[in-house]
């Protein structure tokens, strides 16, 4: 078995990842579960299931792995203020606490914690209530690069190395 190199604290249903399985990873989320929401978009039944199964059960404002123990880190935390209790987009991406800024900030100084000297953090955010520029503050790391994607151009991938230890 690979080395695990990569750390996914939000994993959620493992969306963005090409092999959900990648055994080069650690997929981690505070919920284990599957869902079932309303969502008449899609299916006739107006219904639609998620599943949520992260290989450990964890809060990525505390992180419980030691300090630069992995190469990679691929941060996607909830984006959304706002969302119906059963709603489909809070199911699939979670939604954020009322103190969503500690969090945030609580959750990048963890990732960068457990990130190696020189490792990549790849951080996704969507502003579709929460604009990018709120979010940047909350780290004095910053980004190498970047690319919006998205059907309305509101998804943004980050890059940020970490720096060598002094």
């Amino acid at each position: 078995m690979p080395e695990q190199l990569v750390l996914d604290p939000c994993c959620g249903s493992r969306m963005m990842w090409f092999d959900k399985t990648d055994p080069r990873a650690i997929f981690g989320d505070r919920r284990s579960e599957t869902i079932t929401v309303t969502d008449r978009t899609h299916h006739e039944d107006g219904t639609r299931t998620l599943t949520i199964e992260p290989d450990t059960l964890m809060d990525f404002r505390a992180l419980p792995f030691p300090d630069g123990r992995f190469r990679l880190v691929a941060f996607d935390p909830p984006h959304l203020e706002r969302a119906g209790p059963r709603s489909w987009l809070a199911a699939k991406y979670g939604k954020l606490g009322n103190d969503w800024r500690e969090d945030l900030r609580q959750g990048f100084a963890e990732c960068f914690r457990v990130l190696a000297p020189e490792g990549v953090l790849v951080f996704k955010w969507n502003e579709t209530q929460v604009k990018l520029r709120e979010i940047l503050p909350l780290t004095p790391e910053k980004p190498l690069f970047g690319q919006i994607s998205g059907r309305n151009g509101m998804t943004h991938w980050l890059v940020f190395m970490k720096g060598p230890l002094p």
